[in-house]
């Protein structure tokens, strides 16, 4: 207690003698902090360049609505009303070009609706003389604000012009209110409305033009990279679980960024609806088709992070029921993985599914799991240590889960290729003049199959049944 409540030693008092260590002190940790904070912007320039660039198109926008006011014949047109060009930039101008579009078209469209209603708000309540003019435009402000709030609950309405709303809202209080007490309520309108429009277009233009940042190729970027980490941890999953490799840790842990990406898709997909086409994406591109697809990759992202509990839960050494189950286990993880991967493939090179290698690498990992059933079925479970049986159980089921998570990932990536209109792949198909010779596959060549090799056909005929 004498510790607690006894009082801290004084400092002691800066002196002459003390102040150049005290000033060498703060110099060193001054300098520590500047040299930390160059590393950090040096890693989120390298991370992504284009943030570099958009930090520049920001200050070219505003430099050039900012000629405004440095040119005196502009200055002389706009007058003082020129800074609404100004901030329209700072609030308008965005990282990728949807939401610079729809910041700019809401600022934009709610300017010019909530301008043209203060006007007739404030010549309806002329109407009705001086002395019930400031009532009625009370009740109006009163009952379109209310309404306008209102509607940012509105899901449809939150999601895309959430931001007009805010606009159409401020918009019509400033112009009702100024119309109150200003003569030229029309001359003023006019001058916000141009400035607006000339800071919002000049936005628009330069985010396009100057090196571009497209919120849907982000979001289709995104969604392939995804399947790629599930899959990076799948196929590392069985060397790792049976103790046979050491896996890449950072790989295996890639998939935890899958649990979170729901917001960015969100906001990535809403966006991209605001773009016009551009490159391989069509205008109406389904988006929609997207969230759907990663709506079902976390899914199987949260099946991944239970079997990612087992590994952290491993014993020193694979138990006998674990040796049992290797093989196929090992097969049916890897076979998913790779399966995964080329879904992921597929999407990023814009390319039918069907026609790709994840339908023989399905049908692999189904072999595999039909023999690990075959497996299980004839161990016997009462000769095994609960303590053992039971997780081995789980992870073979978590598994079997995420097989069927895949092939519901397939199906929803086979209709975004069809409304999307993804190319289709060609199927090699091989001549029959031509005498091909597969010394390793499946021994000497059939006559009764015109010289081709059996194990050949039986794949050839399979890949086509399944295109």
């Amino acid at each position: 207690m004498e510790n607690a409540s006894s009082p801290s030693p004084p400092q002691k008092p800066t002196t002459l003698l003390t102040f150049p260590k005290a000033l060498a002190t703060s110099s060193s940790k001054i300098k520590h902090v500047i040299v930390d904070f160059a590393i950090k912007a040096k890693n989120i320039g390298v991370d992504d360049p284009r943030r570099i660039v958009h930090s520049l198109k920001v200050a070219l926008a505003i430099t050039l609505v900012s000629m405004v006011y440095y040119l005196q014949p502009l200055y002389n047109g706009m007058g003082d009303a020129g800074m609404w060009a100004i901030l329209t930039v700072v609030v308008v101008f965005e990282y990728t070009v949807g939401a610079t579009l729809c910041k700019g078209m809401n600022r934009g469209l709610a300017t010019l609706l909530a301008g043209a209603l203060g006007i007739g708000a404030e010549s309806f309540a002329s109407l009705f003389g001086t002395t019930a003019k400031p009532i009625v435009l009370g009740c109006l402000v009163f009952i379109l604000v209310g309404a306008a709030t209102f509607s940012r609950f509105i899901p449809n309405i939150k999601r895309r012009y959430d931001y007009g709303v805010l606009i159409f809202i401020l918009t019509f209080s400033l112009v009702s209110v100024s119309g109150y007490r200003v003569e030229r309520i029309i001359e003023l309108a006019h001058k916000r409305l141009s400035t607006i429009l000339f800071g919002g277009a000049t936005c628009i233009i330069i985010s396009m033009c100057v090196c571009p940042v497209w919120a849907g190729e982000d979001l289709h970027q995104l969604i392939a990279e995804n399947l790629e980490k599930l899959a990076n941890f799948l196929e590392g999953f069985g060397g790792e679980y049976f103790r046979i490799t050491e896996g890449d840790k950072p790989s295996l842990a890639s998939y935890k960024s899958v649990l979170n990406s729901k917001a960015t898709e969100e906001s990535l997909a809403n966006f991209a609806w605001w773009e016009v086409g551009h490159g391989k994406f069509r205008f109406r591109h389904p988006w929609k088709q997207y969230l759907t697809i990663g709506a079902l990759t976390r899914q199987c992202a949260y099946h991944i992070e239970a079997l990612n509990g087992y590994l952290d839960k491993k014993t020193e050494a694979p138990s006998e029921l674990q040796k049992t189950i290797k093989e196929p286990c090992m097969k049916m993880s890897s076979e998913v993985g790779k399966a995964m991967k080329e879904l992921g493939l597929s999407i990023k090179l814009m390319m039918h599914p069907s026609g790709s290698a994840s339908a023989i690498h399905m049908e692999s990992c189904k072999k595999a799991k039909e023999e690990l059933n075959t497996i299980l079925q004839t161990v016997m479970v009462g000769e095994h240590d609960i303590s053992e049986t039971i997780p081995v159980i789980a992870v073979t089921s978590i598994l079997v889960d995420i097989i069927k998570r895949v092939e519901t990932i397939s199906e929803a990536i086979e209709e975004l290729a069809k409304q999307a209109h993804f190319k289709k792949s060609k199927n090699t198909k091989l001549d029959k003049k031509e005498k091909p010779n597969f010394p390793n596959d499946g021994g000497p060549p059939d006559p009764a199959n015109g010289g081709k090799n059996r194990e050949s056909v039986a794949i050839t005929v399979a890949s086509l049944n399944r295109g």
